[in-house]
């Protein structure tokens, strides 16, 4: 909270920037670089999405989201580093297992996952967006397999085996003594107590969604590079600060109208409340690789798909790699990336 409060302050120095063409000067503050602050993302999502163009493949990417039921995100608070892992690690297993099974792809895949923990009002909600190529190398290593148009993988099939596999690790987490409980939660610390407790969820849905296919990979760029950096709220998201609270912009996603668009007035402490709900553990990596694109074998497993070399009668995609952006050469580009990447960093000096 301090690093969000001094952020582009005297507190933490500053520099002068001059253009080379008009000769104005500038005086800004530096940035405190804190991954939770809502102004300091936009440079770190530029460049990791440079970073990921070399890992598209010219196929359908879809889109799940797995969500914790709230009776678990009611206990995730106060264990972040386990429940957090938990739910990348089992959702990950889900798609892989689902997919590897020759009743539904056959194929080994890859996916990135992105850790959320707020719905639109700020409320404790973790669920994790995957983002996957719709299909995969073959089990035997020979071939690509891509899903059917426009399907990936059935999400009842998914939800039932998320829900056993996060409630059996969940399980053995609390038998060996990995998570806390405290105040009306106090009595899951024994064994029976917390056994009840689960008892009931594991015959409820838990929502695994699959949203339609992206527009081709360059919109799966544009989307990771939205999704990857966001923070609990924007400040494009707050209309006011007076002596009611905070007012903010938020979503009702139980309404399909207009009405879903709503504004939210907080007390001040309750908005920052909320806010620091969604601070991660120190170290806590938010964004994952699994499967082909994990990190340790992404660059010969996309090279495999792509070309099939080392791979036997592969029939492979036959693409190269897409190139990464050069730097702009033109006035006109130059002023376009220096505005993307500092949308929300005030007023700058552009070039004319």
């Amino acid at each position: 909270m301090s690093a969000i409060e001094q952020c582009r302050s005297a507190a933490l120095g500053g520099h002068v920037l001059r253009c080379a063409d008009c000769a104005t000067t500038q005086h800004a503050y530096n940035s405190c670089r804190n991954r939770h602050c809502p102004k300091c993302q936009g440079a770190a999502a530029h460049r990791w999405l440079e970073a990921r163009q070399a890992d598209l493949l010219p196929v359908e990417y879809t889109h799940v989201v797995f969500t914790l039921p709230a009776p678990i995100s009611d206990i995730a608070y106060t264990n972040k580093d386990v429940m957090y892992a938990l739910l990348f690690k089992t959702a990950a297993e889900t798609l892989t297992t689902i997919a590897a099974d020759p009743k539904h792809l056959g194929a080994r895949i890859g996916l990135t996952a992105v850790l959320h923990t707020w719905g639109s009002a700020m409320t404790h909600h973790p669920h994790v967006h995957c983002v996957v190529p719709g299909g995969g190398v073959s089990l035997d290593g020979e071939r690509w397999l891509a899903c059917r148009k426009g399907f990936f993988l059935s999400v009842r099939v998914l939800s039932c085996l998320f829900r056993r596999l996060f409630l059996a690790q969940l399980d053995a987490a609390h038998r060996d003594g990995q998570l806390q409980f405290f105040a009306e939660y106090a009595g899951l610390r024994e064994r029976s107590a917390f056994a009840a407790f689960l008892k009931p969820l594991r015959t409820i849905d838990w929502v695994v969604y699959a949203k339609p296919p992206f527009a081709g990979p360059q919109a799966v760029l544009e989307y990771l590079s939205r999704y990857t950096h966001r923070v609990a709220i924007a400040n494009s998201r707050l209309l006011a600060l007076d002596e009611r609270g905070v007012t903010f912009k938020w979503k009702d996603y139980r309404k399909r109208t207009r009405e879903r668009y709503q504004t939210m007035t907080l007390a001040t402490d309750e908005f920052i409340r909320r806010f620091l709900l969604h601070v991660h553990p120190r170290g806590f990596h938010r964004i994952r690789h699994y499967g082909l694109l994990a990190n340790h074998q992404r660059v010969n497993a996309l090279m495999k798909a792509r070309t099939g070399r080392r791979m036997n009668r592969c029939r492979p995609l036959s693409v190269p790699p897409p190139a990464r952006h050069a730097v702009p050469d033109s006035r006109a580009e130059y002023r376009k990336l220096v505005e993307h990447i500092a949308a929300d960093y005030g007023q700058v000096c552009m070039p004319r």
